[in-house]
């Protein structure tokens, strides 16, 4: 884990991001060690992002034509969480290019304002048929501009 008293780590706020939505933690989620495992992480915030996408950009998953694909990814952790935490997803975007965008997500514990975990991930947007990217455009770019970090 991250140093959280270390001067060069910014650790992220809640009021750094724009959509907020909350996470239970499953019995699963801890491994050996008590806490939940670093690679859940990541499965919270596959659905941090994709439940922003379907809830606000009117993303459909299953028979859309354009489908983002995960091209990167990273995690910062800052301090545990383990069963029966209840948690807090916080999604922004950094930054919109032609057909990929970049998430900012992280976690928090209920009522904590520090972040646990944070990470970012990129999406390119490709055609589902053909796997080639395709332009952002639309009520998906709408949706992603207003999640932009200033």
């Amino acid at each position: 884990m991250s140093n959280p008293t270390s001067p060069k780590t910014k650790i992220p706020q809640l009021t750094d991001y724009h959509h907020l939505i909350n996470i239970d933690t499953r019995w699963k989620d801890n491994d050996l060690y008590g806490h939940v495992n670093n690679v859940v992480y990541y499965s919270y915030f596959d659905t941090i992002i994709n439940r922003y996408l379907i809830e606000h950009a009117n993303l459909d998953i299953h028979t859309g034509s354009t489908i983002g694909l995960m091209v990167s990814s990273q995690c910062n952790y800052y301090t545990s969480v383990a069963f029966p935490d209840k948690l807090v997803g916080a999604f922004a975007v950094n930054k919109i290019g032609n057909s990929s965008v970049e998430y900012d997500v992280a976690i928090f514990k209920e009522k904590h304002v520090t972040a646990s975990a944070r990470g970012t991930m990129t999406h390119v947007f490709v055609d589902r048929n053909t796997r080639k990217p395709t332009p952002i455009s639309g009520i998906l770019r709408d949706a992603l501009t207003k999640a932009l970090k200033n």
